[in-house]
């Protein structure tokens, strides 16, 4: 867990914003259906200012809440409350319009992509200009690795291949099966980096940098759950008005891939608070802790959100898609070929983070012109 920070005015106002702003979306639906253009451009402007600002805000509390609570319950929690805002974003685009099964994929892709290769190579890059080489702990790369192959593989990669239904799709037995595979594999994980095994995945310079969790009191975290509570409302209910918003305003910009591009941006606004953490823990060359924050994300990401995504589908009868077209394919494999050199060492440098950016240049490219 990062260091307990006492709340800022952000993290009151935007819950308190982003639920009366909500309500009023709700009870106004019927007469938005029917607004003008300018009109909708507007609140969904507005709504998407506000959902930015309660994703930070839930995350501050999930972080205070979660340093009160402690190992393995902290991680935890916070892992849960990214979970719900990414599960929200994802099942508002997908029941909005017409059934695009690949809405999913694109956004699960989309996150490994801009973790590892974005966020990553910007960390890399950035450590490695201020410190030259930067060190981390080969045991936590690998586990985190380990566990991304795995999982990406068997919800990106393997639905191409299997011939009980027709396409990259998966029976519904075998989503099911998948699914159950991929929680039980990240709840192994989650013990390992927070119980058995916590020694692999701390910084071995947090200490002398004075990064220790401060407990807040019992009162503070009593308001700090209650704020969470708030903002993962305001942002489920603000999810229903920006991500369709989102979707058509790349179709007005005539993207060609707006799946991949909506997929994108719901990435970026996802995982921006814990890659503003992960940028600021390489920059004062802790790059253990940079990488438990980035790479968490992405696992998580694959671990829970593809889980409670596919049971939503067959719940809601919505058809799913989870493979990978054949250049996403290529592109999923060159970034964990390069993740396993670039972290096997133990040590990075301007160098390795540079190739990871190449990378996601290419991938930010093919969004636009595939």
């Amino acid at each position: 867990m990062a260091q307990y920070h006492p709340h800022g005015r952000g993290a009151v106002i935007f819950p308190v914003l982003s639920m009366i702003i909500g309500g009023l979306l709700l009870f106004f639906a019927p007469w938005l259906q029917s607004a003008p253009p300018a009109t909708t451009f507007a609140i969904a402007s507005l709504a998407a200012i506000l959902l930015i600002g309660t994703v930070f805000a839930a995350l501050d509390h999930a972080e205070i809440v979660g340093v009160w609570l402690g190992e393995p319950y902290g991680t935890l929690l916070l892992t849960i409350a990214v979970t719900i805002i990414e599960v929200a974003a994802m099942t508002s685009m997908i029941a909005h319009g017409a059934d695009d099964p690949t809405e999913a994929r694109e956004a699960v892709f989309s996150a490994i992509m801009i973790v590892c290769n974005g966020l990553v190579g910007l960390c890399l890059l950035l450590g490695g200009f201020r410190h030259g080489e930067q060190e981390l702990q080969p045991m936590g790369a690998s586990a985190y690795l380990a566990v991304l192959i795995a999982l990406s593989t068997l919800t990106l990669i393997i639905p191409d291949y299997t011939t009980s239904a027709a396409g990259p799709r998966l029976t519904s037995l075998q989503l099911v099966f998948i699914s159950f595979l991929s929680l039980i594999l990240y709840g192994s994980f989650l013990f390992i980096q927070t119980v058995r095994h916590r020694s692999y995945f701390l910084d071995a310079l947090s200490a002398a940098d004075g990064h220790f969790d401060t407990r807040p009191a019992a009162r503070r975290a009593l308001w700090a759950g209650l704020g969470l509570v708030a903002s993962l409302v305001g942002v489920v209910i603000l999810a229903n008005y920006v991500a369709p918003a989102m979707e058509e305003g790349f179709e007005r910009l005539r993207v060609r891939n707006v799946n991949a591009a909506s997929g994108a941006a719901l990435a970026v606004l996802v995982l921006l608070p814990e890659s503003l953490n992960a940028i600021r823990a390489a920059a004062r060359n802790a790059l253990q802790t940079a990488l438990n924050c980035a790479l968490g994300s992405v696992v998580a990401t694959i671990g829970l959100t593809v889980p409670a995504i596919s049971f939503f589908c067959l719940l809601s009868g919505h058809d799913i898609v989870l493979g990978l077209e054949k250049r996403d394919t290529m592109m999923l494999l060159l970034t964990l070929m390069l993740s396993i050199v670039s972290f096997g060492a133990g040590r990075t440098n301007v160098l390795t983070g540079l190739v990871h950016l190449v990378v996601f240049a290419a991938y930010v490219f093919f969004i636009f012109f595939p």
